[in-house]
């Protein structure tokens, strides 16, 4: 064979983006999100609101680099919409809200094709009397133009939480860490005493939640943190990066 029967680009080396692994994508984040909590620990104000828009999109990256379906990067990416505009603050805190609902809504589409809304009447009771016993509590506090958001915010959410227990642990424990960390920012609305440094608790949880869900949703335990991780075909949908989805690795289940 001559370099002329060669297929056109053979023998280049593979472009850089290409070689970046999935571990590497996921060091980065972790690096974003210790230098965020960091930054939020010690009143460094510049350098968390640089450093928190930039989470999101990386471990949507580190998502898309695995063959997520697009579901999955869009709630990672209305997560970021939803941090940007929360630090916005006023009218936008409203909007960025939206944008964390659209998130919970894409997380529901996934656990509904995976098959892990059906069942479970005890686990959506348990879930449900949480709900409706943090909005009475919650109620009296809130700003009245508040209240009917958060309520419909806070249902969404607790429906996504309990629907991710129905996936797998991985995705169980993301659900309630997201829903841990919004509590504490209702909480704060309402003006419920807080614990020291409630803004690194909020982010250590949501970090952790986003992590989780989506690790849970790839479905590859431990492997999806290793750089050639790949989705059985089983668990895979429309790639997020477009193109045909990745080959299994030898031995994956078919």
């Amino acid at each position: 064979m001559t370099a002329s029967d060669l297929p056109p680009g053979a023998g280049r080396p593979a472009p850089y983006a290409a070689r970046v692994t999935p571990r590497a994508v996921f060091a980065v984040f972790c690096a974003l999100g210790v230098l965020d909590l960091a930054a939020v620990a010690l009143g460094w104000h510049v350098v968390a609101l640089a450093a928190k828009p930039l989470l999101m999109p990386v471990l949507a990256l580190w998502a898309a680099r695995q063959g997520a379906p697009r579901a999955l990067v869009a709630a990672l990416l209305c997560g970021w919409g939803g941090d940007v505009l929360l630090e916005v603050g006023g009218a936008a805190f409203l909007v960025g809200m939206g944008c964390f609902a659209a998130g919970h809504v894409c997380y529901l589409r996934l656990f509904a094709r995976r098959g892990a809304l059906t069942g479970g009447r005890a686990r959506y009771a348990a879930y449900g009397a949480l709900w409706a016993v943090m909005v009475v509590l919650l109620w009296p506090g809130l700003d009245p133009g508040m209240r009917g958001p958060v309520a419909v915010y806070s249902l969404l959410l607790t429906a996504m939480a309990a629907g991710s227990y129905g996936l797998n642990r991985i995705a169980a424990a993301g659900g309630a860490l997201f829903l841990l960390s919004d509590t504490l920012i209702a909480t704060d609305l309402a003006d419920w005493p807080q614990p020291p440094g409630p803004g690194v608790w909020v982010m250590l949880t949501y970090l952790a939640a986003q992590a989780l869900l989506a690790a849970g949703v790839l479905g590859t335990g431990g492997a999806a943190w290793a750089p050639s991780a790949t989705l059985p075909r089983a668990h895979r949908e429309a790639p997020a990066y477009g193109g045909s989805a990745p080959a299994p690795r030898p031995g994956a289940a078919s």
